[in-house]
């Protein structure tokens, strides 16, 4: 990894799961981390039920906007992950992909939100121990 890698979370809407992924990173790796979100056919907002998650835990997602899915986006990151987008996502060499497979939030409350929160939130957790090793979150 260089020493900013840059993170790519990409999901269907942009609007849940990728969102709270990137807000996750951010807060816990803070500016050691490079963090993007995209969607393969983005939302208009993001998920009511999500900002509301996010804001329990103090993370606001109240001012973020889903966003569409470039190859630029793809080529400027180090790692993409993505969460039930199929093949939307262009593949380059060099980069570091994953595919976490979570629940999605499309259509849910907050409480069927908290609990993939929380998943994500593990799951940052392991991320910046593999990617940015001995440095605390």
């Amino acid at each position: 990894m260089p020493p900013k890698p840059s993170v790519l979370f990409v999901c269907v809407h942009n609007a849940g799961r990728s969102q709270m992924a990137a807000a996750w990173l951010t807060h816990l790796a803070g500016d050691r981390v490079e963090v993007r979100s995209a969607g393969s056919a983005p939302a208009g907002t993001v998920n009511p039920a999500v900002v509301e998650a996010m804001r329990e835990v103090g993370i606001d997602l109240g001012h973020e906007q889903p966003k569409v899915l470039t190859v630029d986006a793809v080529q400027a990151s180090d790692v993409v992950i993505t969460m039930g987008c199929g093949d939307a996502c262009p593949v380059f060499p060099g980069k570091t992909y994953l595919d976490w497979k979570l629940d999605d939030p499309a259509g849910q409350g907050v409480t069927a939100v908290r609990p993939i929160r929380d998943e994500i939130r593990t799951r940052i957790e392991t991320l910046i121990a593999d990617i940015a090793p001995g440095r605390s979150t």
